[in-house]
C-alpha cells in the first residue's frame, strides 16, 4: 500500500549534567520532526545543512530496520546541529521509530539507538523524556521538578565530539572520582526532592569539564561564573561547547538577560524547558 505516512517528533537532550559523566541526561524542549512517506522512491527533503543521501542519520536509523528505497524523508529541526544537544541521537531515533511503527516490529529502540549513536544517555533521554540515569543498558527515568528551568548558550563555532573525547585522560585521580560520586548523589537527591539548593551543590564536576575547558574557554568561563549571572549553576552540555545554565522560574528571565549581554557576540542564548515528554510517532 502506497502513501503510508508517519510523523515522528524527538526532543533534544543534554547529557553528563555535570558530575554524571556518560550516565545522566535530560530531554529539552527543542525538537526534531521527521515525516516519512511511502512514495515508491527515495528522497531526503530538508532545509538543514545535512546529508540528503544514504549517509543521512535519519535514513541510517530507518535502514537499520528496513530498506529506505521507497520512502521520502522530510526533516525539520530546532536542535542546533552541533554543540552537544543530542542531534545525532534524535536523528537516529527518529528513523528507527518511523520504521518500527510502519512495519510493527516492536524493536528495542534504546539498544539500537545506542548502537548507532554511541551515547545511550542521550538516546534514553530523547526516547523517554525527563531526567534519566543509564546503567549498563537499563534506564531509570523521573520527571523534572516543578519550577526548575534552563537557559542554553550555544556557541556559533562547533567543536567536534571526537576532539572533546580526545581531551579526556585515560585515568583520573581517585579524589576526583570520589568528588563526582558525591556530587552526582547530591544532584539526584536534589532533583528527586525538588530542592534547588541541593541541585546547585550537585552540579560540580571534575571528570570531564576541566579537561575540555581549553577547547572552549569562553564556555568554560560561563560555567565558572554561572552563579554570578543568577543561575543555580551551569554544566557543559554533552561534549560541548554548549552550556546549560540551570535556573528557577523566578530567575530565568534575569539569567537570559545577563548571558545575552555576556555572550551574544559569539553564541545564541535560548530559554528552554526540561521536557517531560519523550519521542512520539503518529500515523498521518
Amino acid at each position: 500500500m502506497m502513501d503510508r505516512r508517519r510523523l515522528v517528533t524527538v526532543p533534544a537532550s543534554s547529557a553528563n549534567l555535570g558530575p554524571g559523566f556518560d550516565s545522566f541526561a535530560v530531554a529539552l524542549s527543542l525538537a526534531m520532526e521527521l515525516e516519512v512517506t511511502e512514495t515508491g522512491s527515495f528522497a531526503v527533503e530538508t532545509d538543514l545543512k545535512i546529508a540528503r543521501d544514504r549517509r543521512n542519520l535519519v535514513v541510517r536509523g530507518f535502514e537499520r530496520l528496513h530498506p529506505p528505497d521507497d520512502f521520502s524523508f522530510t526533516i525539520r529541526s530546532e536542535i542546533p546541529l552541533s554543540g552537544g544537544l543530542g542531534t545525532s541521537a534524535a536523528a537516529y531515533l527518529a528513523g528507527l521509530m518511523a520504521a518500527d511503527h510502519l512495519f510493527e516490529l516492536d524493536a528495542d529502540l534504546l539498544a539500537l539507538g545506542a548502537e548507532l549513536d554511541g551515547h545511550p544517555d542521550n538516546v534514553a533521554a530523547a526516547l523517554h523524556g525527563g531526567f534519566v540515569v543509564t546503567t549498563g543498558g537499563e534506564v531509570t527515568r523521573f520527571d523534572p521538578p516543578d519550577g526548575l528551568e534552563a537557559v542554553l548558550v550555544v556557541p556559533n563555532e562547533a567543536v567536534a565530539t571526537r576532539a572533546a573525547r580526545a581531551a579526556l585522560p585515560d585515568q583520573v585521580p581517585i579524589a576526583d572520582a570520589v568528588f563526582n560520586v558525591a556530587h552526582g548523589a547530591l544532584l539526584m537527591l536534589g532533583l528527586a526532592r525538588g530542592d534547588f539548593e541541593l541541585i546547585a551543590r550537585g552540579l560540580d564536576d571534575r571528570l570531564h569539564q576541566t579537561y575540555r575547558g581549553p577547547l572552549y574557554p569562553r564556555s568554560y568561563e560561563l560555567i565558572a561564573r554561572a552563579k554570578e549571572f543568577g543561575a543555580l549553576g551551569a554544566t557543559l552540555s554533552g561534549a560541548g561547547p554548549t552550556v546549560l545554565a540551570w535556573t528557577t522560574f523566578d530567575t530565568t528571565g534575569g539569567v537570559v538577560e545577563a548571558l545575552s549581554a555576556e555572550a551574544s557576540e559569539w553564541a545564541q542564548v535560548k530559554r528552554v524547558r526540561f521536557e517531560p515528554g519523550g519521542a512520539d510517532v503518529s500515523e498521518l
